[in-house]
């Protein structure tokens, strides 16, 4: 069996979650939800999961890493910054369940990840990688300079023949303006095999448009394979090689559905857990509304090991 390679690229953050006079701490981001339900639910002979970000040198830091390595993540790519710290976001929860985030990231570590010392010579592994993984927010978290470093390195992975894997998670907030995301995101666009878009999302960023519209739009980019979210709805598969595909989604009971925090996250873990290792399109939609309905039926972004769904490509590792 050879082993491909995957690296997942953005930010983890400490998380601080009030209810009431009690508070707790963990870990959490988008891409980090992603890297290791993927982990998770591939062999790791089949399928190597990097995650590439920046931390400090304090013990937080310490914790994301040991924390991931027994994930089976690997860490080598992981820059530690002097005098920078990850970023923090405090969670709300109010009466009535409504959650609230308050977040401190603009001089998070993970911002210099493409500026630190080491930041060339992982970009030169990185160009060698199967894939590269990385969402909206890893863009938005980046100055427009170490934007222009990260478009390079996904031009020249593209180039070694591997293929980019793209989440569209727009963050208004992380955006000097709707004008600078948008020529980002087109940017990106342009360099992406694969591309998991949310229409809210889309929305946000575009404009109103139905399916169609936003798959016609993302393949004139040049986007090979769409997946269009829908969360409990069914969704969409382009794949440009055969009809639309329109799978549905696990039917779960109203009071089944306990957290939603990362499901979309967790979806696209589930189908690139399938397609990545040699699965259909469908198979792969299939497992990402699997996994997705699971991790909504536990609390938190990252659910028990021993929760996940029984595995049906492979072995849970």
């Amino acid at each position: 069996m050879t082993q491909q390679k995957i690296a997942v690229i953005g930010e983890c953050m400490i998380e601080l979650s009030q209810r009431g006079s009690d508070m707790s701490r963990g870990f959490g981001g988008d891409t980090l939800n992603t890297a290791v339900y993927v982990a998770r639910q591939v062999q790791s002979q089949a399928l190597r999961v990097d995650y590439v970000t920046a931390l400090g040198k304090d013990s937080f830091s310490n914790e994301m890493i040991d924390a991931w390595q027994g994930e089976g993540l690997h860490t080598d790519l992981i820059q530690r910054l002097e005098n920078k710290l990850p970023g923090l976001y405090v969670i709300e929860t109010d009466a009535q369940g409504e959650r609230t985030f308050w977040y401190w990231r603009n001089n998070a570590a993970a911002r210099f990840w493409l500026d630190g010392e080491q930041a060339d010579a992982i970009c030169q592994q990185l160009a060698h990688y199967d894939y590269l993984y990385l969402s909206g927010i890893s863009l938005a978290i980046l100055s427009p300079q170490s934007r222009e470093k990260l478009y390079a390195l996904l031009a020249a992975c593209r180039a070694n023949g591997g293929k980019i894997i793209f989440d569209n998670n727009y963050r208004p907030r992380l955006w000097q303006s709707r004008e600078e995301a948008q020529s980002a995101y087109q940017a990106m666009l342009g360099y992406t095999d694969i591309a998991f878009l949310t229409l809210d999302d889309e929305t946000l960023l575009w404009g109103e448009a139905d399916s169609a519209e936003v798959i016609r739009r993302t393949r004139a980019a040049g986007v090979q394979e769409i997946v269009i979210k829908r969360g409990a709805d069914a969704c969409l598969v382009d794949t440009g090689a055969e009809p639309l595909l329109e799978i549905p989604a696990v039917r779960l009971s109203a009071d089944s559905v306990v957290d939603t925090t990362a499901a979309g996250d967790s979806f696209s873990a589930g189908y690139l857990a399938v397609r990545l290792t040699g699965g259909s399109a469908e198979e792969a939609a299939k497992r990402g509304h699997l996994t997705a309905s699971t991790v909504i039926q536990h609390r938190g972004a990252i659910i028990p090991r021993e929760a996940m769904p029984v595995q049906e490509r492979g072995v849970i590792n």
